[in-house]
């Protein structure tokens, strides 16, 4: 019996080398008689046979499957293809994503007891914090490139419709200091014009210290909104630097942010003298330079 189900599923080889050995573990025939119209299936079952080579004598073992349909899978090439679309498929994601050296930071249990304790012991939170920074204090802490002196900040009438804001820096500030300013100016000009910046909402910032912040949202809705314009381009001559603002409403809490904004940049990267609100001129700035004559610069904002 088993030899005329090995001639059913195995039909003779063009090859004079026969197969060596054939295990059927599991072959379920159809109920007709007729081989021809109703070939046999295979469910689930593996054929290891071997198969001939260029030379006499040598053969290799196959992983075949036969399906209800007839055909004949080989597992050892579909493995090696599902091999290779994974690690493709992976190294692309890890490409795109640029996660491979991430840093799960959210898995830190020790930032995790820091903020787990805030609201309910503030005190304790910002002990714990003091600690964490002298323990990293040499990871976080980095030489200042700034000024000791404080940046000095001045207002001739100012106008927050149309006004300049004038910067004397110390020296003629490098390519990157540059870069600094005009992200920090970035920053600040989306920051008012999505109305961040808005006094007349500064719910949590004037509620106790000892009480859990609580928040009203529809108070927070129902106040007057603040925007932010329109604002020029940064120009630059020599240690001198000028910026247009339309800032619209009279909104003094904006300055304010840019102030400590400049106040810390000044300190840590690049020294400001001085930060002057409003006027047309300014010591020996010169109208008639452009961005093409030496020590002259724009750059957008």
């Amino acid at each position: 019996m088993l030899r005329l189900l090995h001639a059913f599923a195995c039909p003779p080889r063009q090859s004079n080398v026969p197969p060596r050995t054939v295990t059927i573990p599991s072959l379920a025939l159809c109920s007709n008689s007729s081989p021809s119209a109703h070939p046999c299936t295979w469910r689930s079952s593996v054929i290891y046979t071997t198969k001939a080579s260029g030379r006499q004598g040598s053969s290799s073992i196959e992983d075949l499957q036969r399906d209800e349909g007839g055909m004949i899978y080989d597992f050892d090439e579909e493995e090696e293809e599902d091999e290779e679309n994974e690690e493709g498929e992976f190294s692309l994601r890890d490409e795109f994503t640029g996660r491979e050296d991430e840093v799960k930071y959210d898995k830190d249990p020790e930032f995790a007891d820091i903020l787990g304790s805030c609201l309910e012991d503030p005190q304790k939170a910002r002990s714990k914090m003091e600690e964490r920074l002298r323990k990293k204090r040499n990871k976080i802490l980095h030489n200042k490139t700034g000024s000791a002196l404080p940046m000095k900040v001045k207002f001739n009438k100012f106008d927050f419709s149309n006004s300049y804001i004038w910067f004397e820096f110390y020296n003629a500030p490098l390519e990157k200091d540059i870069s600094l300013i005009c992200d920090t100016i970035r920053s600040w000009h989306i920051i008012g014009r999505l109305g961040g910046c808005n006094s007349m909402n500064m719910q949590l910032s004037q509620s106790p210290l000892e009480k859990r912040p609580e928040y009203d949202a529809i108070q927070g809705a129902n106040v007057t909104p603040t925007t932010f314009y329109n604002i020029g381009d940064l120009e630059i001559q020599d240690n001198l630097a000028r910026i247009w603002v339309d800032i619209g409403t009279s909104e003094p809490l904006l300055l304010d942010v840019l102030i400590n904004a400049l106040i810390q940049i000044s300190s840590d990267y690049v020294g400001i003298k001085q930060l002057v609100f409003g006027g047309s001129k300014f010591d020996n700035w010169e109208e008639s330079l452009t961005s093409e004559d030496a020590g002259c610069s724009t750059y957008k904002i």
